[in-house]
């Protein structure tokens, strides 16, 4: 089978669905069962890789390319086709929470993804959260959308400071946020209640990687220079895997205070690499992360501080964490998300494209 895959997202520095793209496309070179398909990626040239793109040039490239079926990891695809699409939606942030985003971005992602959702033979999503906010904000039947868990890197704790257990950390702390900043995952909050801590602690220090889109826009390095503590907090908009290696070993703590999210990546990719993690309490961190994260109900300061306290001076509370980990990820696995993925592709290639008006 002919399996045409959009690979817009692995251009440039790849984040979310480029990552999650690029890694099933390394599971499936291993995979026997991977082995008896080819895989064409068809990705813009220039700098055209919008809508127009999208609607209009990638269904003439899939047809030029005698595919079987077309894979769309990124949220939208295709309205008319005449190959089956197989289509990603990895949450519906800008469909649940619309306040979140300009008029003009969120009524196009919500046309567009609503309408890519209909048009797709199957859909497939990262969390059973997700599969429930896509059924009821976007319409699709249930039957349609499958879950399907991504996998994690794993990153190597190698020189990360551990205590082991009843001791604290030593040495230097940081505490790492890792992912795009949007205005839901409470930078400022992290900011001050990191800043409370370190009043207190001269060796505690705030890493945060990634790109700035918050909207309305916070100036999140003004932010940081507010709190007197600027030499302490370092901001960078993007690393690439081999310095954020370097990052979960060198950190003691890991933060994403979310309140929305399909599934969250990077703080698994934490534990993975023996960070305990610290979560908003949501019911996707729950099903994703389980026992194995601490949790605030509140995204505030004080909380925030309160939280963070025993993940980095008690011993004890780092272990249970940590420990539970061991139960919670080896149910992410790149070879598994990839097999059952492969499975979905397969299954729509092979109805035709006469069921991509199901709903």
């Amino acid at each position: 089978m002919r399996i045409a895959i959009d690979a817009r997202e692995l251009e440039g520095k790849p984040t979310g669905v480029g990552r999650f793209l690029g890694e099933l496309l390394a599971a499936w070179k291993t995979m026997a069962e991977a082995q008896a398909h080819d895989f064409v990626l068809i990705a813009p040239q220039g700098h055209d890789r919008g809508t127009f793109w999208e609607q209009i040039n990638l269904p003439k490239l899939v047809r030029a390319a005698h595919a079987d079926v077309l894979f769309s990891p990124g949220y939208t695809g295709p309205i008319r086709s005449r190959v089956p699409m197989v289509l990603a939606i990895h949450d519906v942030s800008f469909a649940a929470h619309p306040e979140w985003f300009s008029w003009r971005e969120g009524a196009r992602r919500r046309s567009v993804t609503l309408l890519a959702a209909r048009a797709a033979q199957r859909v497939i999503t990262i969390s059973a959260f997700s599969k429930r906010e896509i059924v009821t904000h976007l319409g699709i039947h249930e039957s349609k959308v499958s879950v399907i868990y991504p996998g994690i890197k794993a990153f190597d704790a190698g020189r990360r400071p551990t205590g082991g257990v009843g001791r604290p950390v030593t040495g230097r702390l940081t505490i790492l946020f890792v992912g795009s900043i949007f205005n839901r995952r409470h930078i400022p909050e992290l900011i001050e209640g990191v800043a409370r801590l370190a009043q207190a602690h001269p060796d505690i220090h705030l890493q945060i990687v990634g790109d700035n889109r918050t909207s309305p826009h916070i100036d999140v390095q003004a932010l940081a220079h507010a709190t007197k503590l600027a030499d302490r907090i370092h901001l960078r908009s993007y690393v690439p895997d081999d310095q954020l290696r370097t990052l979960y070993a060198e950190s003691a703590a890991f933060v994403f205070l979310s309140e929305y999210e399909g599934f969250g990546l990077t703080p698994l990719e934490a534990l993975a690499a023996g960070l305990p993690i610290l979560l908003l309490d949501t019911p996707v961190a729950r099903e994703v992360c389980g026992d194995a994260a601490a949790y605030v109900k509140r995204a505030d300061p004080l909380s925030i501080e309160e939280a963070l306290r025993p993940l980095l001076f008690d011993g004890v509370t780092r272990d249970q964490l940590l420990r539970a980990a061991e139960g919670v990820l080896p149910r992410y696995s790149w070879t598994d998300c990839a097999r059952q993925v492969l499975r979905v592709l397969v299954d729509a290639g092979s109805r035709g494209p006469e069921g991509s008006t199901t709903r």
